[in-house]
């Protein structure tokens, strides 16, 4: 079964559902965005091997390559995908804990 997650970027106005199932060695992304940007990435074959590192990663270099900006979070919401279906996240635990955030604040 696909795992699917919602990538709520507010601070770009979009909203990006992210699909992905395990094929082999192989994660299949799909990605329905309205980004003209991510739309450059929406499909993916992302090698299982190429998510481990934070520098040749394969997702990270897509996202470079569709000029994402360094804050984009789509990235990070594709690695969490491939995380859960390779078993380094149980999906499980990703239900229990609920949505993830980054909160703005002034201090």
């Amino acid at each position: 079964m696909p795992t699917s997650v919602n990538v709520n970027s507010t601070i770009c106005g979009f909203t990006h559902k992210i699909t992905g199932k395990l094929d082999g060695m192989n994660i299949i992304i799909d990605i329905e965005t309205p980004c003209p940007k991510i739309k450059e990435m929406s499909y993916m074959e992302v090698p299982m091997m190429e998510t481990m590192d934070i520098k040749d990663n394969y997702v990270m270099d897509m996202a470079k390559k569709a000029r994402c900006t360094p804050g984009c979070i789509v990235p990070s919401g594709v690695l969490h995908i491939c995380r859960l279906e390779t078993g380094m996240i149980a999906k499980s635990l990703a239900k229990k804990a609920g949505p993830i955030s980054i909160e703005f604040s002034e201090s």
